[in-house]
């Protein structure tokens, strides 16, 4: 699952305002009805979710308890997944 954060574009320290900004410049960006791209459905869909736990306060809470406690079993894959995820958000799509 890619950070949620980085989803919106946001830092952890983001304030609610920050997030409903973000959250409204990539949904009008990515809704499927305005953009025609392929993956724009999938890419709005992953911008809704992260603005419904980011929104809330207790979920959120419980987002950043879940990242910051996050156990790595394999540091190598970690690395691959998040080095692709930055990638294919700059549009490079990797092999």
């Amino acid at each position: 699952m890619e950070n949620l954060y980085n989803i919106l574009g946001v830092s952890p320290t983001a304030s609610a305002e920050e997030i409903k900004k973000a959250y409204r410049s990539l949904a009008m960006r990515h809704h499927p009805d305005r953009n025609t791209h392929a993956s724009a459905e999938a890419r709005f869909n992953s911008i809704k979710t992260a603005y419904e736990v980011l929104s809330d306060p207790q979920k959120r809470a419980e987002y950043n308890y879940s990242l910051n406690n996050k156990i790595i079993v394999d540091p190598d894959n970690e690395a691959r997944r998040l080095w692709t995820s930055l990638f294919n958000r700059c549009g490079i799509v990797l092999e």
